[in-house]
């Protein structure tokens, strides 16, 4: 008989789902960021206050958490996913774009802002060493939080969202020489020979290039076939299961060679980007994402101690304010230095101000190998966990003072680049004979389109043909969020099911309000449903097919092809009337016949005329 359960092992889950299912709805009521939900609920629940107040009110003790210990390793783990995410959203062509910003002006940021604050804290009084890995610690920024209140706010492909990716992107990478340089701190504080550190220092290079090495070549050869055929099984469990091993599987050789989990699977994530899975991978991972994701805020919420705020608090509060204004200051004029607005520049800057998840990391790694005292990285972590909360209030902030300068005008360098698969195309739902037909003549036009299709077979054999179709099932709503639909010229339904052709319409419909959306129906009925749901055209299949049929006969006997075409329309419109009586309320519209036509000119016609 198995042993029974201990409410305690239990207590940080219930924390976080309570988190996700009570707190972070009602922040969305409010209109407020859920990362301030989720932090807030960490700081009340966390050892600083509950957690405090249950030492002498023990009846508090089943709702408070007074150790991070047991929620530490799944908050990594939110980390990991976010930069497995982040690796899908990129790819490596992306990645090699925006090289100058990642690798120049990410560099520059980490430098500058780490020998600024390191100054700051000489001048303050704190030692040499203290001052070297505060400096290094605090110029990390929280890629955790600007992703998620991007993704919130929609700016991912912004050039301030792009810059600050690009930023945080270097951070990550540079974590490991800084944990490194940290380790070498230590051990100089030992008085360790040179040549050990050296030596030290190879052997760790070494391992790290092995295993990024073993990562890329393993991926390059095991994820295409591995997707493949788990998806030829249909199971989604199983597709969740291969995501995971994926997720883990990368991290923990990384984790192994000395690296962190999050380079592991931001490595695998661009792995993937290169593949047709990409879209139904970061469809099936974005709840695991988000809860874990949600761990980690709740982590970063108890490490805040209201007890150092309370005991100095126009220190604290001016500390945080300091810590933003160099750290967005030495943004902004990079970002100038690197071709961006000052406008884009000034939004980059209020979201890589604050302190970062792996200022925790670094202090904690300083603390435990004796490099400085508990107090000055207790100060450091309560300006980091204080400055990340706020993250979401200086992006609204942001946005609000500078959206009069972007109606008045749009510099160039504002602008955000296009999307790596293109902006203005087709989106094609289902990629079987209907959705074939509809790709071909789109390419005879000279228009860009994307489709997907939930045979796996089929998407690798049209993908050696040099056709952009990709894996992914379209009767999963959440999936239309990763296609750029709000850039797309329309969406070209020609799924075979009825409901998911009607679930897929009207999700897109409450996605974009002036979307083109063109459906294949059934019959005369399913039109009239997909009418009411938002389509902009439907054309029922058995319609069409009898009127064509008619028309071959017709013409094929000897009747005049004029007088065919006239009668063929007359039923056609027959067919319009009878579907406007099965739903009154919708106007059956030949608009979307016209812009669908409109499109497949207008780019010969505009490359002619030029």
């Amino acid at each position: 008989m198995a042993a029974p359960a201990n409410p305690d092992d239990f207590k940080e889950a219930l924390v976080v789902l309570g988190a996700a299912a009570v707190v972070v709805p009602l922040f969305h009521r409010i209109k407020l960021s859920p990362v301030l939900g989720f932090m807030l609920v960490g700081m009340a629940f966390g050892p600083h206050v509950l957690g405090a107040l249950a030492e002498t009110r023990p009846w508090l003790a089943p709702f408070a958490i007074t150790s991070t210990d047991h929620i530490q390793p799944i908050a990594e783990l939110g980390i990991v996913m976010l930069l497995f995410v982040i690796g899908l959203e990129m790819s490596f062509e992306r990645l090699k774009l925006m090289r100058k910003l990642v690798f120049g002006l990410g560099t520059l940021q980490v430098l500058v802002s780490a020998t600024a604050i390191g100054g700051i804290c000489l001048l303050l009084g704190l030692p040499m060493l203290t001052a070297v890995i505060v400096g290094l610690g605090l110029a990390m920024s929280s890629t955790a939080v600007v992703v998620q209140v991007l993704a919130e706010e929609k700016r991912l492909n912004s050039l301030p969202g792009r810059a600050a990716i690009a930023v945080l992107l270097l951070q990550d990478l540079a974590v490991v020489p800084i944990l490194f340089a940290v380790d070498v701190l230590e051990a100089s504080s030992n008085a360790v020979e040179n040549e050990g550190l050296l030596l030290k220092l190879l052997l760790d290079i070494g391992k790290a290039g092995l295993a990024v090495v073993v990562v890329l070549v393993v991926g390059r050869l095991v994820l295409r076939p591995l997707f493949r055929g788990v998806a030829r099984t249909g199971s989604p469990e199983l597709f969740v299961a291969a995501c995971l091993l994926v997720v883990l599987g990368t991290g923990l050789v990384m984790a192994t060679a000395g690296l962190s989990m999050s380079l592991g699977a931001l490595i695998a994530g661009l792995l993937l980007a290169e593949t047709e899975y990409r879209r139904q991978v970061q469809v099936t991972i974005e709840p695991f994402k988000g809860l874990l994701l949600g761990v980690f805020l709740v982590s970063v919420g108890m490490t805040l101690s209201l007890e150092k705020v309370a005991a100095a608090p126009l220190f604290v509060l001016s500390a945080a304010v300091l810590l933003v204004l160099v750290k967005g200051g030495i943004v902004v004029l990079l970002g100038r230095l690197f071709g961006l607005g000052w406008a884009a520049a000034t939004r980059a800057a209020l979201l890589l101000g604050a302190g970062g998840e792996f200022s925790l990391v670094i202090m904690a790694l300083a603390v435990g190998g004796g490099l400085m005292t508990n107090e000055a990285a207790d100060y450091a972590l309560v300006l980091a966990a204080l400055t990340m909360a706020m993250i979401p209030v200086m992006s609204r902030v942001g946005e609000a003072l500078l959206a009069p300068r972007r109606r008045a005008g749009i510099k160039p360098a504002d602008v955000p680049p296009p999307a790596a698969e293109g902006e203005q195309r087709v989106i094609i739902a289902g990629f079987g004979r209907v959705g074939q037909t509809v790709a071909a003549m789109l390419e005879v036009h000279r228009v860009p389109y994307i489709a997907l299709d939930s045979d796996p077979d089929l998407v690798a054999a049209e993908r050696k043909r040099g056709r952009p179709v990709f894996f992914g099932d379209m009767t999963h709503p959440d999936l239309l969020h990763h296609l750029d639909l709000d850039q797309a010229r329309g969406l070209v339904v020609t799924v075979t099911g009825r409901e998911a052709a009607d679930h897929l319409v009207a999700a897109a419909r409450k996605e974009r309000a002036d979307l083109l959306v063109v459906a294949r129906a059934r019959d005369a009925e399913h039109a009239a449903q997909l009418y009411a749901v938002g389509a902009t055209d439907a054309v029922p299949e058995t319609i069409e097919a009898s009127l064509q049929l008619a028309e071959a006969v017709l013409v094929d006997v000897g009747v005049p092809m004029g007088p065919v075409i006239a009668s063929i329309h007359e039923k056609r419109a027959e067919f319009q009337k009878q579907m406007r009586a099965n739903a009154p309320e919708i106007e059956v519209r030949q608009l979307g016949r016209r812009r669908l036509r409109d499109a497949l000119v207008a780019e010969p016609r505009a490359e002619a005329e030029g």
